[in-house]
């Protein structure tokens, strides 16, 4: 079952520089990940200090491995701390089944 997976960061304007590296660190490595398809990074228009982060994954233990992968830990916990505070997440699948 192919998954999506919403990450919600707040990001202090004067963060956002420092943040950048860390993201695109994390977006190199999920990309040679097994079971990765995509990834995008948008910015809240509305709430300009708010980022999400999309990526597809093909199965919700496919995102899990990553997730849980020691070298994706390290990368987060600098992200955390940067920011003061946790990174939320969310899976999601396609439409109404079970």
């Amino acid at each position: 079952m192919v998954v999506k997976i919403l990450i919600h960061r707040i990001v202090p304007k004067e963060k956002a520089r420092e943040l950048i590296p860390f993201i695109r660190q994390l977006r190199v490595l999920a990309t040679n990940q097994k079971g990765y398809i995509s990834g995008e990074t948008l910015k809240s228009l509305d709430r300009p200090d708010t980022f999400m982060v999309i990526s597809t994954w093909q199965s919700p233990d496919a995102w899990e491995n990553w997730l849980l992968s020691k070298e994706r830990q390290e990368i987060q916990e600098k992200i955390d701390t940067l920011l003061g505070g946790n990174t939320e997440y969310e899976m999601f699948h396609y439409g109404f089944s079970e």
